[in-house]
């Protein structure tokens, strides 16, 4: 049975992308990012409208992909280096380093829903580093967030945005282990 609402964001993961000489795409195994809070992705693209006959007579939408926000308890230590290009020391002293390239990534996820949790895949994600905040203990304890802005764009070997998957589909239990690529039909 399909949902009729969406809730609860969870299970995000992150998979480093890896792009040989010829140009073939490779995903790395997805890590956890544990703590989601929110997530936030804006549709991208311009709208084309051309006239002739004294009307509308074509328009479409160009799929640019999405922009927008991921919010975590904290990003780990990890994911800093994988994709942000943090270099950490023989001391266990994490450096950001200015001069780093970071990598894009697949962004792995799942919204619970009433019925079924439906999990996504964005396939080429580009992120800012997070955001630094932090404010005193008062009277209650309230944890800080750190967020990101992310850029999902079509994949540069198959031009897919994202994909996502039900519970029953034969990728749905093995969604986490390796980044679900598209395979198109055998003629």
């Amino acid at each position: 049975m399909a949902n009729k609402v969406k809730y609860g964001l969870k299970n995000v993961h992150y998979a480093v992308i890896t792009e040989d000489a010829g140009g073939a795409i490779t995903y790395g195994t997805p890590e956890r990012i544990p703590g989601a809070v929110n997530l936030t992705l804006d549709p991208q693209g311009e709208q084309a409208e051309f006239y002739a006959d004294d009307m509308r007579y074509f328009s479409a939408f160009a799929n640019s992909g999405y922009s927008g926000s991921l919010e975590v308890a904290l990003f780990p230590d990890d994911f800093k280096k994988d994709v942000l290009g943090y270099i950490e020391d023989e001391n266990g002293v994490l450096f950001e380093d200015a001069n780093a390239a970071p990598k894009n990534f697949a962004l792995l996820f799942e919204f619970t829903g009433d019925k079924n949790a439906i999990r996504h895949v964005l396939y080429n994600v580009s992120a800012s580093r997070p955001n630094v905040s932090g404010a005193t203990k008062g009277a209650s304890i309230e944890p800080q967030t750190e967020t990101i802005n992310i850029t999902a764009a079509p994949a540069l070997d198959t031009g897919m945005v994202k994909a996502k998957c039900e519970p029953g589909q034969d990728a749905y239990e093995t969604w986490y282990q390796q980044v679900y690529t598209y395979t198109p039909a055998s003629e």
